[in-house]
């Protein structure tokens, strides 16, 4: 069974980096054909998807966010990592990292994604 499970800093600061942690269990990240998707859902909103990295490595990111977000992985501890530059009270939000088996690019719908971490709450506040 996948397992996945977000950690990082529940509350940053505005103007400064925000940076998560996906640890998979289960699977290896460069398992053919996985895909780990971040995805954000501010309060009272729906979900937002943020980007994804495959199991090769490439990369894509929402055109909303790619001035200021970056993905990448870590092969050796089996972790994608997030990371958002430049945070508002409007990134204030719970989020997720989710796998798919299929490119489903830009996906916002929980039955698309056949994995889920558990979310983390990420508050941007002075």
């Amino acid at each position: 069974q996948v397992q996945l499970q977000e950690s990082g800093p529940g509350l940053v600061k505005p103007s400064q980096t925000l940076s998560l942690t996906c640890t998979v269990s289960g699977a290896s990240i460069q398992t053919e054909y996985y895909y780990w998707n971040w995805l954000r859902q501010p309060p009272g909103k729906g979900l937002e998807w943020m980007g994804v990295i495959s199991f090769s490595g490439s990369i894509w990111y929402s055109p909303s966010l790619k001035s200021r977000i970056s993905i990448s992985r870590d092969t050796s501890k089996n972790q994608v990592t997030l990371q958002l530059g430049s945070v508002t009270p409007e990134d204030t939000a719970v989020y997720y990292c989710a796998a798919a088996k299929t490119f489903i690019l830009s996906a916002t719908t929980k039955n698309q994604y056949d994995y889920w971490g558990q979310g983390t709450q990420v508050t941007v506040s002075s």
